[in-house]
């Protein structure tokens, strides 16, 4: 069983129901490799968090055109979609922040790759936004 941390704010059905279908439909423009779509959900310079060969925490900033170029060669050419299944485990700081937990499997022309990462995610009018990206392994490519 996982323990969530008691961080004062108890979400809504709302906040998760908003939540979950923000990331239905990141996944969707993802499956799609619709990558100025994808962009479009996030908030610009982007963080990004990683490590990298040699153990070492790397960070980066992204604006729009760096992260629509780097995703378009990460996710790579083709037009089979790309499908996801995810676990995610959402932590609340608030009505409008949340540190989401992603447990995935990602399967594109037939392979399969196990991913796990964390987003921060920001809630400005009424609509959620991904504004930092906590991956292990690409610190190399930041």
């Amino acid at each position: 069983m996982t323990f969530l941390p008691d961080t004062g704010y108890v979400p809504t059905d709302e906040d998760r129901t908003s939540l979950d279908a923000w990331f239905a439909e990141y996944d969707a423009q993802s499956a799609k490799r619709n990558v100025e779509r994808m962009a479009d959900m996030a908030v610009f310079p982007l963080n990004l968090v990683s490590d990298d060969a040699a153990d070492n925490g790397r960070s980066a900033q992204w604006d729009r055109e760096q992260f629509v170029a780097t995703m378009t060669q990460v996710m790579g050419e083709g037009n089979e979609d790309i499908a996801f299944e995810s676990t995610r485990t959402p932590v609340f700081l608030s009505a409008s922040m949340a540190v989401v937990f992603t447990d995935s499997t990602m399967t594109q022309a037939g392979q399969s790759k196990q991913l796990r990462y964390a987003d921060i995610l920001i809630r400005r009018d009424g609509k959620w936004a991904f504004q930092t990206m906590i991956q292990g392994g690409w610190g190399d490519n930041l």
